[in-house]
């Protein structure tokens, strides 16, 4: 007996035959969707978005963009974990934070890597008073933002980028926006 590799619904003479394709269909492209948009850590997500006022929703895609959710992700920078935290920075934030028995050994861990990335977006968003900026600034650093904020070539009112000049961060920038609208779409929040 011959497969055909492409299933043709209107060739299933049962209604429950076709429905039930459908359905496996359905499954298996929700399986692909959840797997490539995954949820992890959902509720450390929640906790520290709140506790910094981000959506959770950007959250997620920043950490997408920055590791795919991988919490032993590590940068050719030196950047680790999932929100991809520098040393200077993560020893930084959490000194201010005031996080008990910090040591940057302990940055992989989600916990203590999502609560930093968040007070650091939130600080970056305060900062600079525009998410787009403080994205910037996350990846490319708040003094190369601040410089280009000063340049007309990247920024027309001396606030907000229109470009970047480094093509990492144009790309960084568009990869957020494009994980921004999956998640709000799968957490139903918006940023």
């Amino acid at each position: 007996m011959r497969m055909s590799k492409v299933i043709d619904l209107r060739r299933l003479r049962k209604p429950a035959a076709a429905a039930a394709v459908i359905a496996a269909l359905l499954l298996l492209a929700c399986w692909a969707f959840s797997w490539y948009y995954p949820l992890k850590h959902i509720g450390i997500i929640r906790k520290y978005a709140a506790e910094y006022g981000l959506a959770p929703s950007l959250v997620c895609a920043v950490i997408h963009a920055e590791s795919k959710f991988d919490e032993a992700a590590l940068s050719r920078k030196g950047a680790s974990g999932l929100m991809q935290i520098v040393r200077g920075s993560a020893d930084w934030a959490a000194a201010e934070i005031g996080i008990p028995g910090y040591d940057y050994s302990r940055v992989r861990e989600p916990e203590i890597n999502i609560r930093i990335g968040c007070w650091l977006l939130a600080r970056l968003t305060a900062q600079f008073g525009d998410t787009d900026t403080a994205l910037a600034a996350y990846n490319a650093g708040s003094g190369n933002v601040s410089k280009w904020l000063k340049n007309p070539a990247y920024s027309a009112d001396g606030v907000r980028l229109t470009s970047a000049p480094f093509r990492e961060t144009e790309n960084y920038l568009r990869r957020v926006r494009f994980n921004l609208e999956i998640y709000r779409f799968i957490l139903g929040d918006e940023a």
